[in-house]
C-alpha cells in the first residue's frame, strides 16, 4: 500500500515533535516568553490559514523582510505548510535593493516591518506585488493579526521532496542577485544529517543569536532543533554578555567568527562558564587559527568549524569526535561528495593540490530562479555544483578553503560582492575608478575596503562613506576608503586585487 502524500519538510517537524507538545518549550525569547511545540503547531497552522485566506497558493512566493522574532519562525513554517515558497530578505536591504528582489521573485505577498511600511509598500506596489502585510520584533502587525483571527487547524498542503520550500538570494558578481531555489528535501535532508553528525537530541538547548534571513540562522540552526525536538534560547542579536548568562542553561551555540571574538573579550568567559556546553559551531566566514586556539585555552572546548553556502546548505564539517583542526572545515558530510578540480579543465586534482571545489548531494539546490543559463553554467550535468571557492583536500582528508573565486568578501557572515559597491563609488563625482577588496579583520573575518583613484574634485573618505549610506546595506559599506594614484594591473589590463590585498594586509590588525 502506497504511503500517503505528505508535506515533505513539515513532516520532519511532525515526526520529531515531542509526545506531549504542550509540555516542551520550543522557543524561549530574551524577555522570557515561552512557546511550546503545541504553540508551534497551532501558530504555524494559523499562519498557513491566513496565507490561504490572503490568496497565497501552492508555489507562490512569500517575501519577508522583518526583524527576528518567534512569529517569523511560525510564519516560515506556515508558508511551508501552505505549500508556498518562503523568501527571507536581509533586514539591512534598502528600498532600491528590495525593489529588485520583489520584481524578480514576483511574490504573492510581501511582509515588512511596520516602521518601514509606508516606504516599502510603495516599493512593493511598483514591483507588482498584490499585497503587503506587517510584522515587528514584538510579533505584532497586520500579518500577526491575520493569524490571530485564522483557524490553527490546517491540513498541510502535499509537497514532495523536490518541490520548492524557499528561495534565498545570493549576491551576483555583476550586481544582479541570484535566487537559489531550495527544495523541501534540500532542507530536510541537511537538517537530519547535521543533527546526527553533531549529536543533537531532544535534550539539547541551543543559543540562537543569529539572524533568521539566511541559511545559517534559519535553515541550519532552526531546522536542526526542529529535526530533534530540542529547545532554542532566542536572542534578537549577538549580545556577548547575555550569551554568557545563558551558557549554564544551554548545551550548544552556533555563530559566526564575530561571536567568538566578542565573547573572548568578556572576562567572564571561563571553563566554568562553559562547563554545561557541549558544542560550539562556527561558520559563514573563516575562523582565524588564533581565535580557535584562544577559545580552547579559555573554555576547554574546540570550536567546530564547518563549510556551507546559500546554494547548498552545509557541505563539510570538522568531526564531532576527533580532531577539529584549525584552518580546516573538516570532511564532506555523509551523503555529500566533494572534489577539487582544475578550474580551467575540470580535471580532478590530487591531495594538497589547490583548485575549484565542487560538491554533489541531496543538499545541493535546484538552480537559480529564472536564470537557466546561470544554472547550466554552475550546475554540471553530472550533478556537481561549482562552488566558486578555491581549496584543497589534505592527505588526512580535511578540506581547506584557501580563497574564493570572483573576489567574494565574507564580512560578519554576510556575502558581499565588490562589483556592486564599485559601481556606486565609480558614479561619484571626482572618482576615476575604484577597487573593493576584503582584508583580514579581527572582528568581522574580513573588512570591506575600497581603494579609490581620485580625480579633480574627488571626495574624501568621509564623503564617500556618506554617499554610500542609504544606497547600500550597512554591512556592504566599506569600513575604510583608501586612495591611490592608480590601481595595479596585469598585462591584459585587469586590476590585480591580490596585490592590493597584499599591500594593505595589515590595515585592521592594529
Amino acid at each position: 500500500m502506497a504511503e500517503p502524500i505528505v508535506n515533505h519538510l513539515f513532516s520532519l517537524v511532525r515526526t520529531h515533535c515531542p509526545a506531549d507538545p504542550g509540555a516542551k518549550v520550543f522557543i524561549e525569547t530574551s524577555d522570557g516568553a515561552r512557546y511550546t511545540y503545541a504553540d508551534l503547531l497551532a501558530r504555524s497552522g494559523a499562519y498557513a490559514s491566513a496565507l490561504r485566506a490572503l490568496g497565497v497558493k501552492p508555489g507562490d512566493r512569500v517575501a519577508v523582510q522583518v526583524e527576528k522574532s518567534a512569529e517569523v519562525i511560525f510564519l516560515y513554517l506556515g508558508a511551508v505548510r501552505a505549500g508556498a515558497v518562503f523568501l527571507p530578505l536581509n533586514t539591512a536591504y534598502t528600498g532600491p535593493e528590495i525593489a529588485y528582489f520583489l520584481g524578480d521573485a514576483e511574490p504573492a505577498l510581501f511582509v515588512c516591518d511596520p516602521a518601514r511600511e509606508a516606504d516599502l509598500s510603495a516599493v512593493a506596489g511598483q514591483a507588482g506585488v498584490p499585497q503587503t502585510r506587517t510584522l515587528d520584533a514584538a510579533g505584532h502587525g497586520s500579518m500577526a493579526q491575520a493569524a490571530d483571527s485564522a483557524s490553527p487547524d490546517f491540513a498541510d498542503v502535499p509537497r514532495g521532496a523536490d518541490d520548492l520550500a524557499a528561495i534565498l538570494y545570493t549576491s551576483g558578481t555583476t550586481g544582479r542577485s541570484k535566487g537559489a531555489m531550495l527544495s523541501h528535501d534540500n532542507l530536510a535532508s541537511n537538517a537530519l544529517t547535521l543533527a546526527q553528525y553533531w549529536h543533537f537530541t531532544e535534550r539539547d538547548v541551543l543559543i540562537h543569536a543569529l539572524p533568521v534571513f539566511h541559511t545559517h540562522g534559519l535553515f541550519v540552526a532552526t531546522n536542526i532543533v526542529l529535526a530533534t525536538g530540542g529547545t532554542m534560547l532566542f536572542l534578537p542579536r549577538l549580545d556577548a554578555k547575555k550569551i554568557l548568562e545563558l551558557m549554564p542553561r544551554a548545551t550548544a551555540m552556533m555563530g559566526v567568527p564575530t561571536f567568538y571574538t566578542r565573547l573572548l573579550k568578556e572576562p567572564g568567559l571561563t571553563r566554568e562558564a562553559a562547563a554545561h556546553m557541549r558544542l560550539f559551531v562556527s561558520g559563514s566566514a573563516p575562523l582565524l587559527a588564533e581565535t580557535h586556539r584562544e577559545w580552547a585555552q579559555r573554555t576547554g572546548h574546540a570550536i567546530l568549524e564547518r563549510y556551507g553556502m546559500t546554494e547548498t546548505n552545509m557541505n563539510t564539517s570538522n568531526p564531532y569526535e576527533g580532531a577539529r583542526r584549525a584552518g580546516t572545515v573538516g570532511f564532506p558530510l555523509p551523503g555529500v561528495t566533494l572534489r577539487v578540480v582544475d578550474p580551467e579543465t575540470g580535471a580532478p586534482l590530487g591531495p594538497e593540490e589547490v583548485g575549484m571545489i565542487e560538491v554533489k548531494g541531496p543538499n545541493v539546490f535546484q538552480g537559480y530562479w529564472r536564470m537557466p543559463e546561470k544554472t547550466a553554467a554552475e550546475l554540471k550535468v553530472d550533478g556537481f555544483f561549482i562552488t566558486g571557492d578555491l581549496g584543497k583536500i589534505d592527505r588526512d582528508g580535511y578540506v581547506h578553503i584557501v580563497g574564493r573565486g570572483k573576489d567574494l568578501i565574507i564580512t560578519g557572515g554576510y556575502n558581499v560582492y565588490p562589483k556592486e559597491i564599485e559601481v556606486e563609488i565609480d558614479a561619484l563625482p571626482g572618482v576615476v575608478e575604484s577597487a573593493v577588496i576584503g582584508l583580514a579583520h579581527p572582528d568581522f573575518g574580513e573588512g570591506v575596503t575600497a581603494v579609490v583613484v581620485p580625480g579633480e574634485g574627488a571626495p574624501d573618505e568621509a564623503a564617500v562613506l556618506a554617499a554610500l549610506e542609504g544606497r547600500l546595506a550597512k554591512y556592504k559599506c566599506p569600513k575604510r576608503v583608501l586612495f591611490a594614484a592608480e590601481l595595479p594591473r596585469n598585462a591584459m589590463g585587469k586590476v590585480q586585487k591580490n596585490l592590493l590585498r597584499e599591500t594593505h594586509a595589515d590595515l585592521y590588525r592594529s
